[in-house]
C-alpha cells in the first residue's frame, strides 16, 4: 500500500503543475486587469501597483512565484490578507456545508436505494426511482429557489438566506437546513440509483441465497452480506461526488448569501484577482486528489479482489 500511495503522490505533481500552468495563463488571457475597476487610481499608482505585485515582470518569472510562494502572496483586492489567510478563514464554512450535504446525500440515497432494491419493479421501487430522478433532473440552482420559496416565504419554516445563525459561529442552525438540503438531494439521486444498482447485484449472488438458507433473517442478510459489495458502486462515485459538492457550493453559497469560500473565489475571478483564484484552484485541486486517492483505497480495502497494483 506504501508503493501504491508514494506512486500516487508522484503522479500528483504533473498534475498540479498543469492545473496551475492552465489557470494563471488563462487568468492572464482574459481581458481586464485587477486594477482596471479603480477608475481614480492614476497611472503612476497603477505603475506602483503593478510594481508592488510584481505584475511588471516576465510571465514566466510572475507564474514561478506564484507557484512557489502562493499560500504567503497577497491579495490583489484585499491586501491585508494573504491568500492562504484568506482559505483558512473561509474554507471551514465550505466544508462545513460539503459535509451537512454529503450527510444527506449517503443517508438520503442509501435508504432509498436499499428500499427500492428489496422489491424491484413494484410501487416500493418506483417511487424512490421516480424522487431519484427529479433529483436529477433539478440543478441546485433550480431547487435552491423553489426551497426557498416554499419553506421561506410560504411556510416560513427555514431562514432564506445566513450561516451558522446571529452569531455565525454555531455548529448547526436552522438557516444550514435549506443550502444543505439543495446541495445534498442532486446527489442523493445518484447514490440512490447507484446503490439499487449494485444491491440487485449482490442479492442475486450464491452467497446470498446461501446466508438465507441457513436461516439469517432479512435484516441481518443486508446489514452484514450484501451492503458491503452493494455500495462499492457508491464508493467509486465518492470521488467525483466531492469534486461536484465542490464545485455546486459555489452557487449555493451565492444563492444562500453563505459567507464560504465560494463567494471569494467567484468574486476574484470578476476582480481578476490573479494570486486568489491560483490559490483557490490548487487548494481544491489538491483536495480533489486526496479524497480520490482515499476512494481508491477504500474500494481496495471493501473489495478483496482488487488489489494496490
Amino acid at each position: 500500500m506504501f508503493k501504491f500511495i508514494l506512486r500516487r503522490i508522484l503522479e500528483t505533481i504533473p498534475v498540479l503543475l498543469c492545473v496551475a500552468a492552465m489557470t494563471f495563463f488563462m487568468c492572464r488571457l482574459a481581458p481586464g486587469g485587477p486594477f482596471d475597476d479603480d477608475k481614480k487610481v492614476t497611472a503612476e499608482v497603477r505603475e506602483l501597483l503593478a510594481k508592488q505585485f510584481k505584475l511588471d515582470q516576465p510571465l514566466y518569472k510572475q507564474f514561478i512565484d506564484y507557484v512557489v510562494n502562493l499560500p504567503n502572496l497577497q491579495s490583489f483586492k484585499h491586501p491585508t490578507y494573504t491568500v492562504g489567510g484568506i482559505i483558512s478563514e473561509k474554507f471551514p464554512v465550505s466544508a462545513k456545508l460539503g459535509f451537512f450535504a454529503m450527510s444527506i446525500a449517503l443517508g438520503l440515497g442509501v435508504l432509498f436505494g436499499v428500499i427500492a432494491s428489496l422489491r424491484p419493479n413494484t410501487y416500493i421501487d418506483y417511487i424512490p426511482s421516480s424522487l431519484a430522478m427529479i433529483g436529477i433532473c433539478l440543478p441546485t440552482f433550480v431547487m435552491g429557489p423553489l426551497l426557498i420559496l416554499a419553506f421561506s416565504l410560504k411556510l416560513d419554516w427555514f431562514p432564506a438566506t445566513g450561516w451558522g445563525g446571529f452569531s455565525g459561529d454555531q455548529f448547526f442552525s436552522s438557516d444550514m437546513v435549506l443550502p444543505s438540503l439543495t446541495l445534498g438531494f442532486f446527489y442523493a439521486a445518484y447514490i440512490s440509483r447507484l446503490t439499487r444498482g449494485g444491491m440487485l447485484d449482490i442479492l442475486t449472488q450464491d452467497y446470498i441465497r446461501t446466508a438465507k438458507a441457513k436461516g439469517a433473517s432479512g435484516l441481518r442478510v443486508i446489514l452484514k452480506h450484501a451492503l458491503r459489495g452493494g455500495l462499492l458502486p457508491v464508493i467509486s462515485f465518492m470521488g467525483p461526488a466531492v469534486a461536484g459538492l465542490i464545485a455546486g457550493s459555489f452557487v449555493i453559497e451565492t444563492i444562500f448569501n453563505i459567507p464560504g469560500l465560494g463567494q471569494d473565489f467567484v468574486q476574484s475571478a470578476f476582480n481578476r484577482d490573479y494570486t486568489l483564484v491560483l490559490g483557490v484552484v490548487m487548494f481544491y485541486a489538491t483536495l480533489i486528489i486526496v479524497l480520490n486517492l482515499i476512494v481508491d483505497i477504500l474500494q481496495v480495502i471493501l473489495n478483496p479482489k482488487l488489489k494496490f497494483d
